[in-house]
């Protein structure tokens, strides 16, 4: 990176795509101190919205972008990261970053081979609606890849943004985003599953939620405070063979879809078992042959 900064050292930062990560983003940086110049997006309507969150920031085209700013954050969606990148001028001693989680930095490498440093810059959070996002923000980590010095500003301003940093390295990024699904999407799909196993006695998602959403933040604070094995709760912490075999029972009379995927998971529930201390070897044993 260059030289070519605001007066107090920071770089000047510019947006490629004003979607609902971009727009979060850019606002959050704004509201933080940093200098967010010029914004460019495939929807104007978009790029109006966000340039009118910041006092300075200009609406351009993404060439512009990249000659007003020092660091440009390509935030449009992951397929478009090549083509747009490849579609402009970089210059040596600016900045390509990308925010996806999945995408190796390969995408970035026509600005690489114009001398720009590239790097990415993901926040391990949802970003479903720009206030919510904004403000859950501050104490979420971002996943960051990049070479020096571009490594140490985007530790600053992750650091600006009151977020923790996991430095990735190469070739790990379809992985790390692999296992943030299983804190993320997959938290859906097992909220969905005990909410169908509610709408066999009548019961609504809606009623099923409210009741399961208070059990789900018990079993968070658990993990937050003691760990994940130590904060295990259910029949298999306890080595209660009798409830795992009705759950076994009931669930293989009503779908074995549902009932394959309770297997896999209460399995795995046996070996933090194991690990938590809670049940011993003759009573994993015991766990596993109530599985089938």
């Amino acid at each position: 990176m260059d030289d070519t900064r605001t007066p107090d050292g920071a770089p000047r930062l510019g947006f490629i795509g004003a979607g609902r990560l971009g727009t979060a983003l850019a606002w959050s940086f704004a509201r933080r101190g940093c200098t967010v110049v010029a914004v460019a997006s495939r929807s104007a309507a978009s790029a109006r919205r966000l340039a009118d969150g910041i006092a300075g920031c200009t609406v351009s085209g993404a060439q512009a972008v990249v000659d007003a700013a020092d660091l440009v954050f390509v935030t449009t969606p992951d397929d478009a990261l090549a083509p747009v990148t490849a579609a402009l001028r970089w210059r040596r001693g600016a900045a390509a970053v990308h925010c996806s989680g999945a995408s190796e930095l390969a995408v970035l490498s026509p600005a690489a081979d114009a001398g720009a440093a590239v790097g990415g810059f993901h926040p391990l959070q949802s970003f479903a609606e720009t206030q919510a996002s904004i403000a859950s923000l501050p104490g979420c980590t971002i996943t960051i890849e990049a070479g020096e010095p571009l490594r140490a500003a985007l530790v600053a301003l992750a650091g600006a943004l009151g977020c923790h940093v996991n430095l990735l390295p190469p070739g790990a990024r379809a992985l790390y985003h692999a296992a943030a699904g299983y804190a993320s999407q997959f938290v859906n799909v097992l909220l969905r599953e005990a909410s169908t196993a509610w709408q066999h006695w009548g019961a609504s998602e809606e009623q099923a939620l409210r009741a399961l959403l208070p059990l789900a933040r018990g079993t968070l604070a658990s993990i937050e405070r003691v760990g994940v094995a130590r904060g295990l709760p259910g029949p298999a912490s306890r080595g209660d063979v009798g409830s795992i075999e009705k759950h076994v029972a009931v669930l293989g009379s009503l779908d074995g879809e549902m009932l394959r995927l309770y297997r896999e998971l209460c399995a795995r529930s046996v070996v933090l078992a194991l690990e938590r201390g809670g049940i011993d070897a003759a009573t994993a044993a015991k766990l596993r042959s109530a599985l089938g």
